[in-house]
């Protein structure tokens, strides 16, 4: 199976409450490479390397734990990002 990339954006009430420490455990659990943040809009910026199914199955995740604060989700397909060696929260 080849790897891919995705590019997510959680829109909600999903700034202020931990989401980029739980998106970063769960990523790191799901063994993805990328990035999360918070943008200046209130929403959190995911980007997702790895095996499409250990992609899916971290945004499920964080999905489940952030239920009644994510509002939307959306996902694009994304050419996979090489210089990612790790997962991180950026600033």
């Amino acid at each position: 199976m080849e790897k891919t990339a995705k590019h997510i954006i959680f829109i909600g009430r999903v700034q202020g409450i931990g989401f980029r420490f739980t998106a970063l455990n769960i990523a790191n659990r799901c063994q993805l490479t990328g990035l999360v943040r918070n943008l200046s809009d209130g929403s959190v910026e995911m980007i997702a390397n790895g095996y499409p199914d250990d992609i899916d199955d971290c945004v499920r995740d964080i999905k489940e734990s952030f239920a009644g604060y994510i509002r939307e989700t959306r996902i694009e397909e994304i050419t996979p990002k090489t210089e990612y060696k790790d997962f991180k929260i950026t600033f």
